[in-house]
């Protein structure tokens, strides 16, 4: 039995003993009465009786324990040409003080607070104040749309919202202040007060007796003493991406949260105190609420807190200067971002002018690494590139090579193997397991570890429905694949991604995978047309590498070929063309659902997460020359 397998097992046969075993990596006040109540499922909770509070373990306890003049944050903007650096013990006193404002300003223990804010320092300050004293925080992604914000104040009900004066978007200035005030305009929900932070890169007017200057706050405020939280106490609410209507709101606690956080920042990535880490996202998605701030300040490591992009802030080597100037151990970033890396620098040029000698591992998540971005990155950086799959509900990976345990053979195209505490299963609609290799629901016997969703916002019914109800006893993922004789999974997409051509089950996922692996061809989506002789039939699109001069229309019989040749004759793949760039949201998911819909005829909602709303006129001017939707 390797040391993995070891680890594994007791995670899955004792698993009250093994969290109980991680839960001595935090400081608790008191310790649990018991670590896991199952008396409701598929309501469970972890570690209940225990009290705790999750921003004194993310910085009073390292200045406690003498590393208070270590860096805790490193504040990366190329947008705004800054780089600064916070201390844990500077941390302390910025984040207690905020908090002390947020109190004199009426917030409490169980009140929520919207935080609505650009990739900046004060993001990270404003949500450990208010976990410090017990509020909870609902990070919208700054720039959201007006109206898909005031979803969210009527839905979380806050008593303020902490904004900044805008940001940066590519070239241009985003303001922030007039989003929020048509928000509040728009919404039946009234927040008390609004405060903000104003950037010099733009200035927002100040409503008298509504708005607060985050720094005349700071200036009058006394620093906060942590609250004691029960370990069930709700940390966060996070709105699902491209949710519409009524949003789900994942609602994670401190306590189970706190403990698989820092359990997972050794026994995943590897990352001990001190060291520097980076996880290239935003507050605004569950990645940067577990790994650019709670997680790595948990652990005592150092974050980085990066305002840019993969390229264009200014080129294909920004990620590699990031790495080399702050001295970065391991970086945890989406496939999109790597693909566009790889787009625009294809022979790795403006990686080669950097010292990266100090990286040691690339992770990446938020949708199937494609094995062609992975040999190609692979080859060039020469350090394990690592592909993980988690979700929003899960607040950390399912399946993962777990670096800091053991480090498995790497299998491109699988994230690995069940991460300790995930019992996965495969099973087919009837919710009978299935045998390895054959593909079917991906779903977790239930309690979930430590860390997940314990429920959905004023929503327990729902949460019920949405994961609990299709497969009793588990946790629904959505998503569909196999698990092969070793143990890897694959994750193949969302079940809605498989498609039925002429009764036979096919998935999109394995379409893309090989067309990734055509040498011009960047990044691509597949999804499943209406198609009256065979119910549905695949159509494909890809975008181009950078400076290949090749005849779209080859590469395109080229793709039709290759597929062919790999997935038979019954994959029925005929139809794919040539884009520009694909839909994507701003965490940089391709929006196959919003494409599949425009493709055949039906409505559907430009999702507020998009990146870029122009896009879609783009795609169904493709499309409809194309001929979709067809009649």
């Amino acid at each position: 039995m390797t040391n993995f397998d070891a680890v594994f097992s007791r995670s899955v046969d004792k698993p009250e003993e093994f969290w109980a075993e991680a839960a001595k990596g935090l400081d608790w006040y008191k310790e649990c009465d018991k670590v896991l109540d199952s008396s409701n499922p598929p309501f469970y909770r972890w570690f209940p009786g225990g009290k705790m509070n999750t921003c004194y373990n993310a910085i009073d306890r390292h200045v406690k324990n003498g590393r208070g003049s270590q860096v805790a944050i490193i504040y990366d903007s190329p947008v705004t040409n800054t780089i600064k650096k916070i201390t844990y013990k500077e941390l302390l006193e910025k984040v207690s003080v905020f908090a002390g404002g947020l109190q004199s300003l009426g917030l409490k223990k169980g009140d929520t607070a919207i935080i609505y804010m650009p990739m900046i320092p004060e993001a990270a300050i404003a949500m450990l104040a208010c976990a410090r004293i017990g509020a909870i925080h609902s990070v919208v992604f700054g720039g959201f749309a007006a109206n898909e914000l005031a979803v969210r104040i009527d839905h979380a009900e806050p008593k303020l919202i902490i904004t900044a004066s805008g940001a940066v978007e590519g070239k241009k200035v985003l303001a922030y202040k007039p989003l929020v005030d048509k928000a509040i305009e728009l919404s039946a929900h009234k927040p008390g007060k609004c405060v903000l932070f104003q950037r010099d890169i733009v200035k927002a007017e100040m409503k008298a007796g509504f708005d607060v200057d985050w720094n005349e706050l700071v200036a009058a405020s006394k620093p906060a003493d942590c609250v004691q939280l029960d370990a069930t106490d709700p940390l966060y609410i996070l709105y699902t991406s491209g949710t519409t209507g009524m949003p789900k709101g994942v609602l994670r606690d401190n306590g189970g949260h706190a403990v698989a956080l820092h359990w997972s920042m050794k026994a995943i990535y590897n990352i001990d105190a001190g060291d520097v880490w980076w996880s290239a996202s935003d507050v605004g998605w569950v990645v940067g609420h577990s790994y650019i701030v709670y997680g790595p300040l948990i652990k005592g490591a150092t974050t980085v807190f990066y305002e840019g992009k993969p390229v264009g802030t200014p080129d294909a080597g920004a990620f590699w200067r990031v790495i080399s100037e702050h001295g970065v151990k391991s970086l945890f970033t989406a496939p999109t971002a790597f693909r566009a890396i790889k787009k625009e620098d294809p022979n790795g040029v403006f990686f080669k002018k950097y010292d990266i000698s100090k990286f040691e591992c690339l992770y990446l998540a938020g949708e199937r690494l494609d094995p062609d971005t992975y040999h190609w990155a692979t080859n060039m950086i020469k350090v394990p590139v690592i592909d993980h799959w988690w979700q929003t509900e899960t607040g950390w990976a399912i399946a993962a090579n777990c670096r800091g345990i053991e480090l498995l053979p790497i299998k491109p195209g699988s994230p690995t193997r069940p991460c300790p505490g995930y019992n996965l299963k495969i099973v087919n609609n009837e919710g009978v397991e299935l045998p390895a290799g054959s593909e079917g629901s991906i779903v977790a016997k239930l309690p979930l570890p430590p860390g997940n969703l314990v429920t959905l916002w004023k929503a327990d019914d729902r949460f019920v429905k949405a994961y609990m109800s299709t497969f009793p006893g588990y946790y629904d993922t959505s998503d569909g694949g196999y698990i092969d004789a070793d143990g890897y999974v694959y994750v193949m997409g969302r079940m809605d991604d498989v498609i039925n051509v002429a009764g036979h089950r096919l998935s999109t996922g394995a379409m893309e995978e090989i067309i990734a692996n055509h040498p011009d061809v960047a990044e691509c989506a597949v999804l499943g047309t209406n198609d009256n002789l065979k119910g549905e039939v695949p159509l494909g699109m890809f975008v181009l590498k950078a400076g290949v001069t090749k005849d779209p229309a080859v590469i395109a019989k080229e793709l039709v070929q290759m597929v062919r040749d790999q997935l038979g004759a019954v994959a029925c793949f005929r139809e794919v063309t040539n884009v520009v760039r694909l839909p994507k949201t701003r965490s940089g998911k391709i929006l196959r659902g919003t494409m599949r819909s425009i493709a055949n005829g039906k409505e559907f909602k430009v999702p507020s997460t998009i990146d870029d709303p122009t896009i879609i006129d783009e795609i169904t001017t493709t499309l409809s020359g194309m001929g979709f939707p067809k009649k």
